[in-house]
């Protein structure tokens, strides 16, 4: 009982920033007709601004985000092409992550690294993990599963180490980018700053939600382990 009531809190956990950060975005998704431009052309107008013409700015399927390899500024369909505050504010903080990179800000160089090695590790885990009973068979050796076991959960454990460290480069991208520039450039209204600051919050924690993930992921191996 008490392994199903533990379980049960690590799922909400895990999953709880993330449910309530698609919520809010869902929340403001609404195009209202007293916002000018989309997410996209925010975004493109925001980078020429401040003299990013360089950063490209496309439409993906694969989430919002900034790519600092090919130095895009990527969003979803509803932020590319919505009016919505949703998007005003997902383009201003993705566009925050091309000011950083741009500024070459510490914190955020340091988080491109890490993504980088935590991607090769949890690769380097997986497979470490799925080898466990061929290299137990193989050898006759506990200690050889042991120690791959020990090997595959600290390298997907990164990924969590990853998220946690940079979340500070998620908040700079909202709060110390994002907002001041919507503010400043007159780009939102006051009625709209209470609402763009809760979607900006939101747009940092999922990188919380992502890290309590990753724990749960590993929570799934070492119970498999265990039976």
């Amino acid at each position: 009982m008490h392994l199903i009531i533990l379980a049960l809190i690590l799922v909400a956990l895990a999953w709880g920033p993330q449910w309530w950060a698609q919520a809010t975005f869902r929340r403001y998704s609404r195009n209202l007709d007293h916002i000018p431009g989309t997410g996209g052309e925010l975004a493109r107008h925001l980078l020429d601004r401040f003299e990013l013409a360089h950063v490209g700015v496309e439409q993906t399927d694969d989430g919002d985000h900034y790519d600092p390899i090919t130095q895009t500024v990527r969003l979803g369909a509803d932020n590319f092409n919505g009016r919505s505050l949703t998007a005003v504010a997902v383009a201003a903080h993705e566009v925050g992550h091309a000011i950083q990179h741009a500024r070459n800000e510490p914190r955020f160089t340091l988080r491109t690294r890490l993504v980088e090695l935590s991607r090769s590790a949890q690769q380097v885990g997986a497979i470490a993990m799925f080898a466990v009973p061929l290299i137990m068979a193989l050898t006759h050796r506990p200690q050889a599963g042991i120690l791959l076991v020990l090997l595959g959960l600290l390298s997907m454990g990164s990924a969590t180490l990853v998220h946690l460290v940079t979340l500070p480069v998620e908040f700079d991208a909202s709060f110390g980018k994002a907002l001041p520039i919507l503010r400043k450039g007159n780009y939102i209204g006051r009625k709209d700053e209470a609402a763009v600051e809760k979607i900006l919050r939101a747009a940092a924690m999922t990188y919380v939600a992502a890290s309590l993930s990753s724990l749960l992921n590993i929570g799934r191996w070492i119970a498999m382990l265990r039976r």
